[in-house]
């Protein structure tokens, strides 16, 4: 990662320059190496304003922050840019699985840090339960639901078949069964 500096109506510090270097350190890892960061600070009626640009591929990260303090306004960018990198990384990653042009640009863009995050993205069954799934009415499930105290119940019905009653975020119960909910009842 290579940084541009310039500074509208001051001349940018070594202490500023350098705190930004610091602070933007935190990203270097999560982009490409060949990647220019322009940085300018500006001050406009005493408000100490900094502006970055990351272009990627095709794509242009930007972030503004203004305020009191210069370092604080750095601190802030910084933030700013990680939170528009997590999404835009997520944005492609939704459009990869659906599209494969985009799994070109993901694979660029974000090469180094793709191996952290597929662990992360890796679908971990921790626990597994077996019992008994007793012949019952829809009733009967939810009073052995809130019996339990879960939100859901699997059961089975008189016909053997696997119904779900569960309850809704109104208070209410819903039904889920495998065939057309009329023949539910």
């Amino acid at each position: 990662m290579r940084f541009s500096f310039t500074g509208k109506n001051l001349a940018v510090s070594q202490e500023v320059k350098d705190h930004a270097e610091k602070r933007m350190g935190r990203l270097v890892r999560l982009f490409p190496e060949d990647v220019e960061v322009s940085i300018t600070f500006s001050v406009v009626k005493q408000e100490n304003k900094v502006e970055v640009s990351i272009p990627l591929r095709g794509r242009v990260l930007r972030a503004e922050v203004a305020g009191d303090d210069m370092f604080a306004a750095i601190d802030g960018v910084v933030d700013v840019l990680d939170r528009q990198r997590t999404k835009y990384k997520s944005q492609l990653r939704d459009r990869a699985r659906r599209n494969a042009a985009f799994k070109n640009e993901l694979h660029l863009v974000f090469s180094d840090d793709l191996h952290d995050d597929d662990a992360a993205d890796e679908i971990v069954i921790e626990r597994m339960k077996q019992f008994p799934l007793k012949p019952m009415e829809p009733e009967e499930a939810v009073m052995e639901m809130e019996l339990l105290g879960h939100n859901f119940y699997v059961f089975r019905t008189p016909a053997f078949e696997v119904n779900v009653v569960y309850k809704r975020k109104n208070g209410a119960y819903g039904l889920i069964c495998p065939n057309d909910p009329a023949d539910c009842d």
